[in-house]
């Protein structure tokens, strides 16, 4: 019995400050993306360096959220669909995702230094038991069943429930009402 169903998202910033290095990987590929992409928006006559000019000046411009995210591919390919960045409390297991959206945070045709960007990841569908001392205790089952194999990841920033599907089935309700009395 799942008290909801559950997705989590996790955001990661990167800019010209971050030390890892699949994001400097990262950061590179996606504003060589951005100054490729960006030609095709930004016309000579009337060229925006910043990506929020040219979005002001151009709305087809939010394509290039999608067309720098092309060159982010991949790198997130190479996390296996694991974040490693997100543990569970024993250190062992990590957030799992199945697709992640990259977005522009800003960037500008002539400073690289400038070029900022967001990636989210997003968890499969888990089953949210509870929220026990700061932590999210989930199942990676999604099934109604009496038992289940749960993970505790930390309240966090940057870790977010971005979907929610409270139970209503009255099996559920009429176990909850037994278990107060």
């Amino acid at each position: 019995m799942y008290k909801a169903k559950i997705r989590l998202a996790y955001r990661i910033v990167i800019d010209n400050t971050s030390t890892l290095t699949w994001d400097k990987y990262v950061w590179e590929d996606t504003y060589k993306e951005y100054l490729m992409q960006n030609q095709q928006f930004n016309p000579e006559e009337n060229l925006k360096n910043s990506f929020r000019e040219l979005l002001t000046e151009n709305e087809k411009a939010a394509q290039l959220h999608y067309l720098v995210g092309i060159a982010a591919s991949g790198y997130v390919a190479q996390l296996k669909g694991n974040l490693h960045r997100v543990t569970d409390v024993l250190g062992n297991n990590y957030l799992p995702f199945t697709n992640y959206q990259l977005d522009i945070v800003n960037s500008d045709i002539t400073d690289q230094s400038k070029h900022k960007i967001g990636i989210t990841f997003y968890s499969p569908l888990l089953t949210l038991m509870d929220i026990i001392e700061g932590c999210y205790l989930v199942s990676k089952n999604c099934e109604d069943i009496n038992g289940l194999e749960t993970l505790m990841f930390p309240v966090q920033s940057h870790l977010s429930i971005c979907y929610y599907e409270k139970n209503t089935s009255k099996h559920y309700f009429k176990n909850e009402i037994e278990s107060q009395n």
